[in-house]
């Protein structure tokens, strides 16, 4: 049995502060396949957290039965500093507080860090290829000497990732149905994910425009194709951000529920020696440019007219927006109106939309002028 739980110490940036990060290996040290897993990088959404929960003991499990076919690195929480920024009975796990940077956003962009080394090295073997970028990477970090504890948790969240062949974020959005974001050149091998996620919709993106960490390694081995047309060289890690419903959707069934499709995932990829039933198919990919992030144009109460999964066309009203300032305040309805055909993907939990807020994504089949080449995360 492989099973084994991992603590690192996070020396904290203030006298007497320091934090633990958990993560756990299960699986063959030999095997040819290197599974990532994370949860909570935005500490504040736990519903990914209670899924990995629930997949730890199955992990445990095959392992123990000898049929895992695959080495699983699993951080079921993975930001503990997230962890400890409350303010006034309110969790902050988005942002890190002393620099105001979202956490996941900002991730470094590494083949500018090891395109001298790499010079050289590449040969007309593939899987050579990927090895040499990967050792690269790793000697990179390895000789990085981060200072805050935030740059020293970025740094052993990146070794444990830059090797693996699938790294899964598990995330989830304000109120949502299930989605995934991910690179194109991932589908349709990752439409089995979608499968049995039940996802409600796939958007794709080369580049979302924040660092994401989702995006760090299909940017690095892109870039490396490009900068180097005369070698093979694949896409070295499949990666992807799974969005687990809303905040407020971490429960014991569906987080069960959620571990079975990952669990049933790996039995698909031969990582696990199991048999699943066969799952529903989810819809196919979409732009990440053709979702609409909708916004509130002045601050108000919201109202929605609709729900998730509602169908909407453009010009459709989404939701009023109620006045709370002016000669009309608090009694004032403006609405708030779709522009784009589609179907509503997340909704805003707090109702009070302060101006530039998000209300709703709509998630349609168009591109957006506006969307294209921008900036496409909500914040």
């Amino acid at each position: 049995m492989t099973f084994q739980q991992h603590t690192l110490t996070l020396p904290g940036d203030a006298p007497g502060h320091s934090t633990t990060l958990y993560s756990y290996s299960i699986g063959p040290d030999t095997a040819d396949t290197k599974v990532h897993l994370q949860a909570a990088l935005h500490a504040d959404e736990q519903p990914g957290t209670m899924v990995l929960h629930h997949l730890l003991p199955m992990l445990r499990d095959a392992d123990a039965a000898g049929r895992l076919k695959a080495r699983f690195v699993v951080f079921p929480s993975v930001n503990p500093l997230g962890l400890a920024t409350r303010v006034l009975r309110r969790h902050i796990g988005r942002y890190d507080l002393e620099t105001g940077i979202n956490f996941n956003r900002r991730w470094p962009d590494l083949y500018p860090q090891i395109a001298k080394t790499l010079a050289g090295n590449l040969t007309a073997d593939p899987k050579a290829n990927i090895a040499a970028i990967r050792k690269a990477v790793g000697d990179w970090l390895d000789s990085q000497q981060p200072a805050t504890a935030a740059q020293k948790l970025r740094l052993a969240v990146l070794k444990s990732a830059h090797d693996a062949d699938i790294v899964l974020d598990l995330h989830c959005d304000d109120e949502s149905l299930i989605h995934i974001f991910t690179s194109p050149e991932f589908l349709p091998g990752l439409q089995a994910l979608a499968d049995r996620m039940g996802a409600a919709a796939t958007l794709t993106a080369e580049d979302s425009g924040g660092g994401s960490f989702d995006e760090v390694l299909p940017g690095l081995y892109r870039k490396a194709q490009q900068a180097n047309p005369g070698f093979p060289i694949p896409m070295g890690a499949e990666t992807a951000t799974l969005e687990y419903r809303g905040q407020a959707d971490t429960h014991d069934q569906t987080g069960i529920a959620d571990a079975q499709g990952l669990f049933d995932f790996f039995a698909d990829r031969g990582l696990i020696e199991a048999s699943a039933a066969p799952a529903s198919p989810a819809p196919g990919p979409t732009p990440f440019e053709a979702t609409e992030v909708l916004r509130a144009n002045r601050p108000g109460l919201l109202a929605y007219r609709v729900s998730l999964g509602d169908r909407v066309k453009k010009g459709d009203i989404v939701a009023d927006l109620i006045a709370m300032d002016g000669p009309d305040a608090f009694l004032a309805r403006t609405p708030i109106c779709a522009g784009t055909d589609g179907f509503i993907l997340s909704r805003a939990s707090a109702k009070y939309a302060a101006t530039g807020s998000s209300v709703a994504k709509i998630v349609g089949t168009d591109i957006l002028p506006t969307r294209a080449g921008g900036y496409l995360l909500e914040d």
